[in-house]
């Protein structure tokens, strides 16, 4: 409905003499999990953040009207990869967010370093995007899965959870996060009895769940998100695994999850997230305009990273004047210190990462809560030097070219 009104704007401002002022849009794709298991974790959520964000900033940039575009990839890297080669060749978008699904992120930023356009990335997870699969034209902005191995797997083995059996999910992000996990519980002093592996949005993960427990390991690890992490534990739950001594520990939950779950079947979780509605003023303020358009829905960090990955994004093509150069985009992105009121101050490093802090959260029990989303309290905050995985260990091509 957009495009008709534009054209016609500029077709009544040619008439009347004014016709070089009508600027061609800038273009950005929100590509997403719409409707499948990690819908509530990007989703219909992502595309609202990307909106307000694209509001707040005005509408507009470098006299450019923003369009804001959204498609479902259906967790299917050959879909992704598709949608995002219509979107850039034909529909004239120049940046796409969000990319939940590691395998589509991976998929869609090779197809963007190739047709010079920028991608920037919030609901993928696997560190890979900024190390062996880095491009100069990608941005990894909310979490990865080196962080959240360091955050959770390092704190859970110095605290006695010594013995590990991973339970992943059997894709790219799966595979990733129990690779930094394990490297981080063995750096911790841990050791790993055991994985399993099951596939994306598999209902009865009862045969998986009996392996882990058979282990016999103090720690069952949950290399999953969205709704496989929310079966996990609540089949563990039904099935009595944490009532016979043993530990489950989520790698990657997020707050829609824990309402999922229930204060009463969560409590006492340990997660790590990069963003929590409840951390200050202005993400209290975020959260409830978000809410107020997404049917009380409070967000979660995904959203949060999509909010404010555009206006970064924004604020780098307001600095080089036009989108349709990716690769200069980013680097821009690079170049301007990130801030914002739902991470703070931060930078881009020349790998793609996003730096800014992360935090560790236990999920309260019900007497604790004060509202349907007073979820968490606070157990530390990683600072962003040491949240995420140093930028010499990545092993990102683009950086050691840049260093050579």
């Amino acid at each position: 409905m957009r495009l008709p009104i534009i054209h016609a704007a500029c077709l009544a401002a040619f008439v009347l003499g004014a016709g070089a002022a009508c600027a061609q849009p800038l273009r950005i794709g929100v590509l997403s999990d719409q409707s499948g298991p990690q819908a509530d974790f990007a989703g219909p959520g992502s595309v609202l953040a990307a909106r307000m964000a694209v509001a707040d900033f005005g509408g507009s940039v470098g006299g450019m009207p923003v369009e804001v575009l959204s498609a479902d990839h259906q967790n299917k890297a050959d879909v992704g990869a598709n949608i995002a080669r219509q979107w850039i060749d034909a529909d004239g978008v120049d940046a796409i967010f969000d990319v939940p699904n590691s395998a589509v992120a991976l998929a869609v930023s090779s197809l963007v370093a190739q047709k010079n356009r920028a991608l920037i990335v919030s609901g993928g997870g696997t560190s890979d995007l900024t190390g062996k699969n880095c491009s100069p034209n990608t941005v990894h902005w909310t979490y990865d899965t080196w962080a959240q191995a360091n955050a959770v797997g390092s704190a859970v083995t110095k605290s006695g959870g010594d013995t590990w059996f991973f339970m992943s999910v059997d894709y790219a992000f799966g595979h990733a996060l129990e690779r930094d996990a394990s490297e981080a519980i063995k750096a911790a002093g841990g050791r790993i009895l055991g994985t399993v592996r099951h596939p994306l949005g598999t209902a009865d993960l009862s045969s998986f769940l009996l392996q882990a427990q058979a282990s016999g390991a103090k720690v069952i690890g949950l290399g999953s998100a969205g709704v496989d992490t929310v079966n996990a534990v609540k089949q563990a739950g039904e099935f009595g695994i944490t009532e016979h001594g043993q530990r489950l520990v989520a790698m990657l939950m997020v707050l829609n999850d824990i309402k999922a779950l229930g204060l009463q079947t969560a409590q006492k979780l340990l997660l790590s997230e990069a963003f929590y509605w409840d951390l200050n003023d202005g993400t209290r303020a975020f959260a409830k305009r978000f809410a107020d358009q997404f049917g009380g829905r409070y967000p979660n960090m995904v959203h949060a990273g999509v909010y404010a990955s555009v206006l970064h994004y924004l604020k780098a093509v307001e600095r080089t004047k036009s989108p349709r150069d990716g690769a200069a985009t980013i680097e821009a992105m690079k170049a301007i210190p990130t801030d914002d009121p739902l991470f703070g101050k931060g930078s881009v490093r020349k790998d793609g990462r996003a730096i800014h802090d992360l935090y560790l959260f236990e999920v309260k029990a019900p007497a604790e809560s004060k509202g349907p989303y007073d979820l968490y309290k606070t157990v530390a905050t990683i600072p962003a030097d040491r949240a995420f995985r140093p930028i010499e260990a990545g092993g990102c091509p683009f950086v050691k070219q840049v260093a050579n």
